[in-house]
């Protein structure tokens, strides 16, 4: 959806917006042509919220209100962290916190042939990307990347995997790089696997480093970037 407008006020970005909000009025800005994402819709020259959550822009004209919600609606091109529930003969059966569960082909494997599909026990952490989401079907995964390499993504072993928010999720995904997770790395070692759908994979060679970077995540959301910075700080001064 596309409308004509300028910059939102820079006071309302990043804040939390409820609905009936007015984010936006046409008639007292310049032309520029933006895009509005979901939460928000125009009412004649008005620009309100329709969703609680908060406002998000991103270069160069994109706007929408991102809500925290533990549900999970798959979308193409998505990375997420999903359990193995079933496996079958031709597919392995994921729960990614959707309506449904996804369908993950055993073909879907950089380098798989029938002779050598991949064999996963019930519970098996994976990183996938989604690669379809027709309407009354189950979404269909890929453990490859557009290419058909594996990059990143298949079986994650080991480590320590917590449930956060859609929202949360988003947030560490960002550019630049969120306090959280900058403020970490810059001092402890260790991997990371963000899904969109609200799921966070965290591994290091310590335990220790394990529990303090979860813990962390999850303390993360409710937190602006400066109170972010300060939380990393505290918790790494307990490890010096």
């Amino acid at each position: 959806m596309e409308e004509k407008t300028s910059t939102t006020p820079k006071s309302l970005i990043n804040q939390t917006v409820v609905p009936g909000d007015v984010v936006l009025d046409l008639s007292k800005m310049a032309e520029l042509t933006i895009k509005l994402g979901s939460g928000l819709r125009q009412d004649g020259d008005v620009i309100s919220v329709t969703k609680a959550g908060k406002l998000r822009f991103t270069k160069p004209n994109k706007y929408w209100v991102e809500g925290s919600h533990k549900r999970y609606v798959p979308c193409v091109e998505d990375h997420v962290l999903g359990i193995v529930v079933e496996c079958r003969a031709d597919n392995f059966l994921v729960d990614i916190k959707g309506p449904t569960l996804a369908v993950l082909p055993v073909m879907a494997f950089e380098g798989v042939i029938r002779r050598n599909i991949p064999r996963f026990e019930i519970g098996t952490l994976l990183y996938a990307r989604v690669v379809k989401t027709n309407a009354g079907m189950n979404p269909e995964l890929s453990c490859t990347d557009a290419n058909g390499k594996a990059a990143e993504f298949g079986p994650l072993k080991e480590g320590y995997m917590i449930e956060t928010s859609t929202g949360l999720s988003r947030m560490l995904l960002s550019t630049p790089t969120c306090p959280i997770l900058e403020g970490l790395g810059k001092k402890l070692s260790f991997e990371i696997a963000v899904g969109l759908n609200g799921r966070v994979w965290v591994n290091a060679e310590s335990p220790s480093t394990v529990i303090l970077v979860s813990n962390a995540i999850m303390k993360s959301e409710s937190l602006s970037a400066a109170q972010q910075k300060i939380t990393v700080d505290k918790l790494l001064q307990r490890v010096q």
